[in-house]
């Protein structure tokens, strides 16, 4: 079993820990290690197991808190993928008719004829100051 060196607030410690398992121990250590630092800022000199404990105790308040919120946000999750799947359950809307208005052919009909006559005019003129 491999044995590892560790720092807490100032102190080494040797523990050991399953082979593979070293990162792990020294990632923990250093979060333990912030806590009594952060401890030992504040208070000052303190023995080393009120330090541990205090540390200990800080960490385990924020992992409460953690949890706490983890525990939350998969309520929140649930409920989300709850709605989408009453949305995608829901069915489908009835289609709406759509009216497009269009102009009656006479009026068509009609603005053709005008536009003819406004060319023969304009034919006209230009023919008559041509000449």
């Amino acid at each position: 079993m491999p044995e590892q060196t560790i720092t807490i607030g100032h102190k080494e410690f040797t523990v050991a820990c399953q082979a593979g398992e070293e990162d792990y121990l020294i990632a923990a250590a250093e979060m333990l290690d912030a806590e009594a630092r952060t401890l030992l800022d504040q208070i000052g000199r303190v023995p080393a197991e009120r330090m541990l404990l205090m540390a200990g105790l800080m960490l385990a308040d924020k992992t409460a808190a953690a949890e706490d919120r983890a525990r939350t946000l998969d309520a929140e999750l649930a409920d989300a993928r709850a709605e989408i799947a009453r949305l995608h359950a829901r069915p489908e809307p009835e289609p709406r008719r759509v009216e497009v208005p269009v102009v009656p052919e006479d009026v068509t009909d009609a603005l053709t004829e005008l536009a003819a006559r406004a060319e023969a005019v304009a034919a006209d003129l230009e023919a008559r100051g041509r000449g």
